[in-house]
């Protein structure tokens, strides 16, 4: 095909046919990055037919029945780097009617905060806060409740640790081997005959029985005190300073 051209030629050049393939050689390709679509938390986002979940038991004296908390997780992002495993909704289920229409609001309260996404802990904090002004209680372990409603927070809490949305923190390993160290001076203190006589070894056989009781039965000294910090009943007096056996708090004098 003829081509007429109308312009004064300053130049030309002669294009191979292999000249096109050896500039696309040259020219470096640009790597095409794909990302995977992330899905973050919302109230929008609609319930699955299936949902995982944990129930815990709550049996407190202040209760005849005990309480049975169900927390479902919804799994984000499932099969990818980006899985998440997130609170849904709650449940409590009892025997017990009396208190039937707060923990109802309570449960509907909290599964519309699961629902919106983000920084549920909080939840947390705000539960565990809740006093009775009746009194407290212990539950297994030594530890101290202010209320029933606290006891929801800490089962709360120990199901965000579970999904991972809570970590706990560090102990030194100093501290560690500090709370280590006090405990076999106090269960060897213990385990020592105290005197001569019949009311030592009395008194003796006492409390050798009484330690063999704890470290069967609990996972602290019977004689242990309430800690100040975590409320929980395992501090020991020895050389005149108290001791937490279960976080390392220390007070002298």
């Amino acid at each position: 095909m003829a081509i007429k051209i109308g312009k004064k030629i300053k130049g030309y050049s002669v294009n191979k046919p292999d000249e096109k393939n050896r500039l696309a050689e040259s020219t470096p390709a640009v790597p095409v990055v794909t990302t995977a679509e992330v899905i973050q938390m919302h109230e929008r986002l609609e319930r699955p037919e299936v949902l995982v979940g944990a129930t815990y038991k709550i049996k407190s004296p202040l209760f005849e029945h005990a309480l049975y908390v169900t927390i479902n997780d919804i799994v984000l992002n499932q099969g990818t780097e980006h899985e998440l495993r997130r609170p849904f909704e709650i449940f409590i289920n009892s025997k017990n009617m009396d208190h039937f229409q707060w923990i109802v609001a309570l449960t509907r309260i909290m599964s519309a905060v699961f629902r919106k996404g983000g920084d549920v802990t909080f939840l947390v904090e705000e539960l565990k806060a809740v006093f009775d002004p009746r009194g407290g209680y212990f539950k297994a372990g030594g530890v101290y409740m202010n209320s029933i409603v606290a006891e929801l927070g800490a089962v709360i809490e120990a199901h965000l640790r579970m999904i991972g949305m809570l970590h706990d923190p560090e102990m030194d390993p100093g501290q560690r081997q500090l709370i280590a160290e006090k405990r076999a001076a106090y269960e060897a203190r213990i385990s020592k005959p105290a005197g001569s006589g019949k009311s030592g070894s009395a008194s003796a056989t006492q409390e050798t029985a009484s330690a063999e009781s704890a470290s069967s039965n609990e996972s602290f000294p019977l004689s242990a005190t309430m800690c100040a910090k975590c409320n929980t009943k395992a501090t020991i007096l020895m050389d005149g300073c108290a001791t937490c056996l279960n976080c390392g708090y220390s007070k002298c004098g």
